[in-house]
């Protein structure tokens, strides 16, 4: 799997061919330039990545990262907020230019767009506070767990389902919700056991709320999380990566991991190599 999936994406190589003043408005489409303006694609209701704040402003780390990249290209930044699971499918239909929302990069994403590595990315487990902990995935076994739709968590969970299933134990029913709003509700309603979502997700509501979540166990997944592009917009692609190279170069972009205090998450300017994740 290192090889299918980390080998195309040649992270170092996003930040080390950027200039360091970043793309020229000339190097973009004439489509973009003509209308002013860069389309983002987001499920904008995980925070830390993407949320709307008091004022019903798109705020959080993708949102910081996609209007710096438009400031840059002298563009204007567009949000669209989209379910998770439609992101995709706006983006080749050109309803959007670009995805920012933290979209893990996987082969079969690979297939069909082009994704620009800009973080690493975990998964974990969210219960209510004062649960017992449960280790892994496997350990919610004939209990209920909340998911949304499309994720990677879902994915997991359902892998976590086929080895309960190899052993002969009961499965873990499986709840999914289209959006991150009512998945986190099931738990704090205690209607769920748990809830699979990403960890960066997980570990915003615990510092929100440290009396109502807790994390079932660490972080069991590790993941480059990347930009989606479609493969056709060549010069819009290699505009955001010299913008990207130019941001990591100057510091902009520890300074917006450094502000949402996810650290953690950031890729470094040399090439990372990372490990097959482990199986739930």
């Amino acid at each position: 799997m290192r090889k299918n999936l980390f080998g195309l994406m040649a992270v170092a190589s996003v930040f080390l061919s950027g200039l360091a003043g970043g793309a020229r408005a000339a190097d973009l489409p004439a489509s973009v330039l003509k209308r002013g303006t860069i389309r983002y694609c987001s499920a904008i209701n995980l925070p830390p990545m993407e949320f709307m704040n008091a004022s019903a402003q798109p705020v959080g780390v993708d949102i910081d990262l996609g209007d710096e990249i438009a400031r840059r290209l002298g563009l204007k930044p567009v949000w669209i907020n989209i379910p998770f699971a439609g992101v995709i499918p706006a983006l080749l239909a050109d309803h959007c230019d670009a995805i920012m929302s933290q979209l893990f990069i996987k082969p079969a994403r690979l297939k069909v767009i082009d994704e620009i590595p800009y973080m690493n990315s975990h998964e974990a487990i969210l219960m209510k506070a004062g649960a017992p902990k449960v280790g892994s995935l496997t350990g919610l076994s004939g209990r209920k767990a909340a998911t949304v739709t499309g994720t990677t968590a879902t994915i997991m969970l359902q892998q976590a389902n086929a080895s309960l299933a190899a052993a002969r134990k009961p499965l873990i029913e499986i709840v999914a919700f289209p959006e991150n709003t009512p998945a986190l509700q099931q738990v704090q309603f205690a209607q769920v056991a748990a809830y699979g979502v990403a960890y960066e997700t997980a570990r915003y509501y615990i510092h929100t709320a440290p009396n109502q979540f807790e994390l079932g166990g660490p972080p069991y997944f590790k993941v480059a999380t990347g930009i989606g592009m479609r493969k056709d917009e060549t010069a819009l692609n290699a505009a955001f990566r010299t913008t990207l190279a130019a941001m990591m170069k100057d510091g902009t972009y520890a300074r917006i991991f450094t502000k949402w205090d996810l650290q953690i998450d950031m890729l470094s300017l040399a090439s990372e190599k990372e490990s097959d994740p482990p199986k739930p």
